[in-house]
This record gives C-alpha cells, sequence and structure tokens, in this order.
C-alpha cells in the first residue's frame, strides 16, 4: 500500500466519520420532540416498543439517541424496564438502515455530483438559521453530503488495493477469529458500528474480502459495540447499566448463533437476495445479512425478555437507594438536549425535595444531626447538577431549550437559598418560656409556614391560586409576630439578645418557604 492510496483511505474514513456525526447530530436536534413523542406514545406493548424502535433509529441514524431516550423514559417513569428493552432491541434493527445506504446508494452511484451540493446547501442553511430547526436540518444535510464523500474515497482506495492485498478469507477457526477481531477492533476504535459497517462493505465491494469472511467481520462489529456499552455504563444512573446489559446480552448472544449458522445463513440470503430481486453484490447481500441476524437477534429474545427484565430489575439497587447520588443524570442523555432537560428537571425536583424536607426540620426544630445530613445530600445533588450542566451547554440547543436550562438553574437556586437559610434558622435555638403573645404568634406563624410548605412539593400537584393565599398568609403572620418580638423586646418582656435571635430565626425561616415558593410557581410555569 503507497502513501496516496492510505492517505485516501484514511481521508476518506475521516470524512466518513465527520459526516456521520454531523448528520446524527442535525437529525437528533431537528427530531428531539418528534422522537419524544413516538416513543412516549407507541410502546404499549412489545411489538409496538420494537417497531418505535426501528422506525426512529431509522430516521435518525442514531441508536445511542433511541437508547437514551428509553432510558430517559424509564428514569421518568413513562415508560417499563420490560417495553423500553423491545426499544432498545428495535434500534439495533434499526441502525441496519445505513449498511442499506452505503449498500444500495454510496456504492452504486456517483454520488460526488449530489454530495457536494448537499454539503455546500447543509452548511448555508446552518450558517443562516443557527438555533432553529433549518440550522439542525443543514447539518445533517451537511453530514449526508460529507458521509457519501468519505464513501466515494473508500471505494476509491479500495478498488487500488483490489488484488494487492486481502483481508483474512476461509472459514476455518482461525481465520473466522480473525475476521471476528477485525470488526471488533474497528468498532472499538472508531466508536461506531456504523462506520466498521461501511468499511467492510466497501472492502468486499472492491474484492479485498469474500461475502463470507466480510459477514463474519460485520457480527466482531456488532459484537464490538458491547464494549461501547460498557464504557457507557461506568458511573451511570442504575437504568441506564440495565440497558446497558440488555444490549450487550442482544448483541452477544445474536453474534453467537449468527457465527454457529454462518455457513447456512449466507447460503440461504443468496438465495433470498435472488427472490427480493437486490443488486447480485457482495455489499447489498452483507446489508441482507446485517438485518437478518439481527432480526434473529430478536427473535430469540421474544420468549427470553420477560425473565431478562426481572433479572435486570434486581440488580444495580445500591447506588440508586443512595439519595445523594443523582438518579437521573445520566451522560448517555447530553446526546439529546430535549431528553438531557427532562433528566435536569427531574434531578432538580430531586434536590427541591430535600430543601423542602430541610426547612420544614428547621420550622420543627428538629434534630440538627439529620438537617445536616440532608444538607449534605443537597450538596452532592447540586455538584452533581452542575458537572451536567457544564457538559449540556458543549451541545447544540435551541433557544427554546436555552431559555429552559436557564429556568432550570434559576429553580436549583432558589433551592440553594432555602437550604441555607434552613441551616442558619436551625443555628439559633428556637425562643424558649414567652408569655401568651408571643406563644400565640409563634404559633400562627408556623402553621402559616408549615401550610405554605406542604404546597411547595416540585412532583407534586399545585394549586397556584391556593399556594398565592397561603404565601400571604405567612408573610401577614410574619409581620405580626415581628412586631410582637419587637414590642416585647422594647417593654422588656424579651431580653434584647432573645429578640434578635428570634428575629433572625424567623427571618431565616420564612426566606427558605419563599424560596420554595418561587421554586413551585417556576416550576408550574413549565
Amino acid at each position: 500500500m503507497d502513501w496516496q492510496t492510505l492517505g485516501v483511505m484514511v481521508g476518506g474514513l475521516g470524512l466518513f466519520l465527520l459526516g456521520m456525526g454531523l448528520m446524527t447530530d442535525g437529525l437528533k436536534l431537528a427530531a428531539g420532540p418528534a422522537l419524544h413523542r413516538i416513543l412516549a406514545s407507541t410502546t404499549r406493548t412489545r411489538a409496538h416498543a420494537l417497531g418505535s424502535g426501528m422506525l426512529v433509529t431509522a430516521l435518525v441514524q442514531s441508536s445511542s439517541a433511541v437508547t437514551v431516550a428509553a432510558i430517559g423514559f424509564v428514569n421518568a417513569g413513562l415508560l417499563g424496564l420490560g417495553p423500553a428493552l423491545w426499544v432498545l432491541f428495535g434500534a439495533n434493527v434499526g441502525t441496519t438502515m445505513t449498511g442499506w445506504i452505503v449498500a444500495l446508494v454510496g456504492l452504486k452511484f456517483k454520488v460526488e455530483a449530489v454530495a457536494m451540493p448537499l454539503a455546500g446547501l447543509g452548511a448555508l442553511l446552518r450558517l443562516t438559521g443557527e438555533g432553529r430547526r433549518s440550522g439542525a436540518i443543514g447539518t445533517a444535510l451537511a453530514g449526508f453530503g460529507l458521509l457519501f464523500m468519505g464513501i466515494a474515497l473508500l471505494q476509491q482506495a479500495f478498488a487500488g488495493l483490489a488484488g494487492q492485498i486481502s483481508l483474512p478469507q476461509g472459514d476455518g477457526p482461525l481465520a473466522v477469529l480473525a475476521q471476528l477481531g477485525i470488526g471488533l477492533l474497528m468498532t472499538v476504535l472508531m466508536q461506531s458500528s456504523s462506520a466498521a459497517m461501511a468499511i467492510t462493505l466497501t472492502a468486499a465491494q472492491g474484492g479485498l474480502i469474500d461475502a463470507q469472511g466480510a459477514a463474519a467481520v460485520v457480527i466482531g462489529a456488532n459484537i464490538g459495540t458491547t464494549v461501547t456499552a460498557l464504557l457507557a455504563a461506568i458511573g451511570a444512573t442504575p437504568n441506564a447499566r440495565r440497558a446497558a446489559s440488555a444490549h450487550i446480552v442482544f448483541n452477544l448472544l445474536t453474534g453467537v448463533v449468527a457465527l454457529l449458522l454462518l455457513p447456512w445463513l449466507i447460503g440461504a440470503l443468496g438465495l433470498a437476495r435472488e427472490a427480493l430481486d437486490l443488486p447480485p453484490d457482495p455489499a447489498a447481500k452483507l446489508a441482507l445479512f446485517h438485518t437478518t441476524f439481527n432480526l434473529l437477534g430478536v427473535l430469540l429474545m421474544w420468549p427470553l425478555a420477560a425473565r431478562l427484565t426481572r433479572w435486570l430489575q434486581q440488580r444495580f439497587r445500591a447506588r440508586e437507594e443512595d439519595e445523594a447520588q443523582p438518579q437521573f443524570l445520566d451522560v448517555t442523555v447530553l446526546a439529546v438536549p430535549t431528553l438531557a432537560l427532562d433528566a435536569l428537571t427531574r434531578e432538580v425536583a430531586r434536590a427541591g425535595q430535600v430543601a423542602l424536607r430541610m426547612a420544614r426540620s428547621a420550622l420543627s426544630g428538629a434534630d440538627a444531626v439529620a438537617l445536616k445530613a440532608d444538607h449534605t445530600i443537597l450538596t452532592s445533588l447540586d455538584t452533581a447538577i452542575e458537572r451536567f450542566v457544564e457538559r449540556l451547554r458543549e451541545a447544540l440547543m435551541s433557544q427554546a431549550a436555552s431559555a429552559r436550562l436557564a429556568a432550570l438553574l434559576r429553580i436549583q437556586r432558589y433551592h440553594e437559598t432555602a437550604a441555607e437559610q434552613a441551616v442558619a434558622a436551625a443555628a439559633l435555638p428556637p425562643l424558649g418560656a414567652a408569655d401568651a403573645g408571643l406563644a400565640s404568634a409563634q404559633a400562627a406563624f408556623a402553621a402559616a409556614a408549615s401550610a405554605l410548605l406542604s404546597r411547595c412539593d416540585p412532583t407534586g400537584p399545585v394549586d397556584a391560586d391556593a399556594l398565592e393565599a397561603d404565601l400571604g398568609t405567612m408573610e401577614a403572620h410574619y409581620e405580626d409576630l415581628k412586631a410582637t418580638l419587637l414590642s416585647a423586646g422594647a417593654d422588656a418582656r424579651l431580653a434584647l439578645t432573645d429578640m434578635e435571635q428570634a428575629l433572625r430565626r424567623c427571618s431565616a425561616l420564612r426566606r427558605a418557604a419563599q424560596q420554595l415558593h418561587k421554586s413551585r410557581r417556576r416550576f408550574s410555569e413549565g
């Protein structure tokens, strides 16, 4: 292989990967809300869930986007783990669409004439429509053009190599193992089974490897995605680790069975290709093989899915039970900003529940140790939220998504302030023995504040009018208590030091309740 051919091959691979990345990013951003709606409304049965996973993955050309959407819905309680697994299995089938695009379009036509205008038009739309759907569509079009330019360069490079080198051939154990290893290694190195598939199809079309050997490479590429899943599961939420485990089980089981049946599958698919009137070339045969053995995996999982679901639900529970750890913030959902914001909303609501519990503890004069433990939990969640937001800000977001992120950051700031005020109130001793007037004013303020806090749970239903009425009642009782304390200090019924501490404690409790009221109101506004 000369340096020029190597350069063309590397450049073609680079353009393919860049194009695939731009195309999937654009499609995910443009189709984010639609992806949301489809998966939320069409997962009633395992057949619906399977079809949804296949359809959405074929549309957005990203099984990872569909995977993180499914995880997001499971975390939100909108989708059970069982239906989510069928969405994931459908995504495995849907991702085979890339092979068909390469086989029937990229390797069949002179795509350069279309690819260049597509890339130019897409770049223009992206520049003129930044932050809007047209910009996302432009990104997808530019990626589509670059992807086909990359395929054309790969085809050129492999055509020049035909007759000079050959990849491992034959059906012996060592040859098949080498072919599997090539597919697995390509996927792990490039972090893209689609890129490995494109290279394999192009190499087979160029005569560098026979159909059966290329099929073994494709199986290896599918198994290679399990390495990516394993890496993604490290430090992920329990539901994400369950999804990664299901993905690994599906791909390993499918790969092993397809490998055992490989010679017979290749023969049968040759007949199927003729019956379907597909082009008589290796690329079309391999695309058909890729789809067929993923469908075979679905058939294998059909009777096993219920038991797999039960087994997964019993795993990965320790971290979920640790309240200081985020339950919804999974880095994989960052690939789809809409879903990332949903996950962030749920985690901010969790943090709000902790802040609310702290305010109630401070109001009731509960044990300071328990309040300190809650403060540690909230601090940990706040740190996790900040890290997640830093990553999220790097993603392409629409103006509506940016506005939603700003609102969530404001809400989390309310929670932090409420927690700080609860800690400040708990550090001050409650007013001891007092006369009837002071005791009555204190009791009235505490009851009003407690009533307001009972309406501030960010995960519960909200009555906006009652929320505002309770705020007004608390403010009135606070002013009454403040006046009573000042009067008691002025006429020596209360030591000035005790008066000052009582005023500061009541003020901190009032501020904590105000902040949680603002949080609840913001959540109700969406």
